[in-house]
């Protein structure tokens, strides 16, 4: 097989929530895969050294601040990269937010407009300016990060609804965008070891129990979905759109099946 197909050499690449954990890793991946890359968060503080790692990698690079989930920064980060950048040929809407972990008959409004806005409204108002773009240089690629939270219902409430619904906007967006030879696909991963899921592998107890109920009694890393990253942004994954791809170490298809009390 030729793997110059997994090349990303020439393009350029936006990744939202780039400071950290799965941003950080992907924006390092498409780095080394040749692509130029901006990554932007809230923070440019957090930005800036994601960007010197970046360009030590013989790439150019570019540290944005910018809130997601306000149309206004939206449309102010998609003009600043193809103003210094020149294009946009990958866009990987990473950020997420889960401010609120409880029963639902709790939850107040104001923590659901917060995950609505961060972790659905912004993969919207960014994929369609980035997709206005992508058409005009005739073509592109849109990875939206989901999760298995927006497959099966799980105690996060209203963040697998949000996240559910970033599935569903996939493919509505890839059944509309395939004219225009723009991909849209979404990644749904399990546990990941970053500061979001902190509540989910940080406590021992939790941990241990989120493990068990992964069939490889382990949890993920964010380089773990930094190559599928990789793999859907480049030729390599060229005829895929509209598809979730599933990173969890098997936990959506539930426990394993072996006894896990036994003794080796």
């Amino acid at each position: 097989m030729d793997l110059t197909r997994f090349s990303c050499e020439g393009k350029v690449a936006l990744i939202t929530g780039g400071s950290r954990g799965i941003g950080r890793a992907s924006a390092l991946a498409l780095a080394e895969a040749g692509a130029d890359v901006v990554v932007s968060s809230r923070k440019i503080a957090d930005l800036e050294p994601v960007a010197q790692e970046i360009r030590s990698k013989g790439v150019r690079g570019l540290a944005v601040a910018a809130h997601n989930g306000k149309s206004q920064d939206c449309e102010m980060l998609v003009q600043r990269v193809v103003r210094e950048m020149g294009r946009i040929d990958i866009l990987l809407n990473n950020a997420g937010t889960n401010p609120y972990y409880g029963p639902l008959m709790d939850q107040d409004e104001t923590t659901y407009d917060i995950t609505m806005n961060v972790n659905l409204k912004g993969v919207f108002l960014l994929s369609q300016l980035a997709a206005r773009q992508m058409k005009k240089q005739g073509g592109g690629c849109i990875i939206n990060v989901s999760s298995i939270g927006g497959l099966r219902a799980e105690a996060l409430g209203i963040y697998c609804v949000s996240k559910a619904a970033v599935i569903m906007l996939t493919q509505v967006m890839a059944k509309e965008f395939g004219q225009y030879n723009i991909r849209i696909n979404a990644i749904a991963p399990g546990v990941i070891k970053t500061r979001l899921s902190e509540a989910l592998w940080k406590e021992p107890s939790v941990s241990q129990k989120a493990i068990g109920d992964t069939p490889l009694m382990r949890l993920g890393e964010p380089e773990e979905i930094a190559g599928a990253v990789v793999f859907l942004a480049s030729q390599a994954g060229s005829y895929i759109t509209g598809e979730t791809m599933v990173i969890d170490g098997g936990r959506v298809h539930g426990e394993p099946s072996y006894n896990k009390n036994a003794k080796s």
